[in-house]
């Protein structure tokens, strides 16, 4: 009956959103291969691809892009909350918060999948109204209202940061957030899907993802690896730390994926992205760095970087603060956690695997109180 820890291996449902193969290092949304993806769409194009199976046509784009415009908007517990809290870490409000807007809907408990997709659509705009507005407000800046005419990636940068951004900033952040949109049974898309699988509400199952994507092993190693390279100033000084934390066995972040057993066909993309921003901006020393991080261990070590690892210096050239990084990561992936809510819901099966038993034998004796 063992399986090995993690459930490494095992099949756990069926799914259309999501092709992986570990050993090609390719990745596959609804068909369509990522670098494809990276190269073509939006942040909005893949949203719609996620749940429909198809790209949209130019009605169905627009449709869908004022429908998140108009969704935009906190209800009013919500904003109070975020008011009343500027000290909480971002992943906790972020997971608080977005509980919060079940509380807004008097439908909430409908687990139907074209009520879940309604939902969806509200959840996907105003998580990312969570985020930015948080931020504004625990530095005493007036939160800013979104731009209708801006995209999903420029309005989010617009309003965390109040300036609109430029055309290469947004386009970078766009492809960042199509990049982290789905990526099948992950730890927080596995919780989602557990909760949706017990007919719990959209906002409940994102909310068990939310709290798995917080976790360091899952959602916080972009800003572990951002730390490492800040920490380090120069490439000189990040190499010395690596070859340190690998001779006292500590993990370097970034470094290794538990599914691809070659380069992460995400960080390709982001490379690339990461090395035309750090001229921008002037953040060179973080990419060489990252560099020659990602050589030496692959050479020494032949573990190759993820997603996080080039995502890291992107995001703090595009100005996120470094708490935000994995609510960022939030943002996106609510795309790819609302679609396989969505899936669960219409072909739906308590998801109920078991457990191999290590206890004590099976039959003890009684022994009373006075006796222990």
């Amino acid at each position: 009956m063992a399986t090995g820890a993690g459930l490494e291996g095992v099949v756990a449902t069926q799914s259309r959103l999501c092709f992986i193969d570990g050993d090609a290092g390719l990745l596959s949304y609804q068909g369509f291969r990522i670098e494809t993806l990276a190269e073509n769409a939006t942040f909005e194009e893949t949203i719609f691809l996620l749940w429909n199976g198809r790209l949209p046509n130019a009605a169905e784009l627009a449709e869908l892009k004022s429908q998140l415009v108009a969704n935009r908007e906190l209800p009013a517990q919500v904003d109070a909350f975020l008011k009343a809290n500027p000290k909480g870490a971002p992943m906790h409000i972020l997971r608080t918060a977005v509980s919060m807007l079940a509380l807004d809907d008097a439908d909430a408990n409908n687990v139907t999948v074209p009520e879940a997709r309604k939902k969806a659509i509200r959840l996907m705009a105003q998580t990312a109204t969570i985020v930015t507005s948080f931020d504004r407000m625990r530095n005493g800046k007036e939160v800013v209202k979104g731009d209708p005419s801006l995209s999903f990636a420029g309005n989010f940068l617009y309003t965390l940061n109040g300036a609109k951004p430029d055309d290469v900033m947004e386009r970078v952040l766009d492809v960042a957030l199509i990049l982290h949109a789905e990526h099948e049974l992950n730890a927080s898309t596995f919780a989602a899907r557990v909760t949706a699988a017990t007919l719990s509400d959209i906002y409940s199952a994102v909310t068990s993802a939310i709290g798995a994507l917080r976790g360091p092993l899952h959602g916080g190693a972009n800003e572990d690896v951002i730390k490492l390279l800040l920490k380090a100033g120069t490439p000189e000084n990040a190499m010395v730390m690596v070859k340190e934390m690998l001779a006292t066995k500590q993990k370097v972040p970034g470094m290794g994926h538990r599914v691809y057993h070659t380069l992460d066909p995400r960080a390709i993309s982001l490379k690339g992205m990461a090395e035309d921003l750090s001229k921008r901006t002037g953040h060179e020393q973080l990419y060489q760095a990252s560099t020659q991080i990602q050589e030496y261990m692959k050479e020494t070590k032949n573990l190759n970087a993820n997603v996080d690892f080039f995502s890291a210096s992107m995001y703090y050239s595009l100005g996120i603060p470094v708490d935000l990084f994995t609510p960022v990561f939030a943002v996106s992936r609510m795309s790819g956690w609302t679609g396989h809510v969505m899936e669960q819901y219409e072909n739906n099966r308590l998801i109920r695997p078991r457990a191999e038993y290590l206890g004590p034998e099976v039959g003890q004796k009684w022994v009373a109180i006075n006796e222990r």
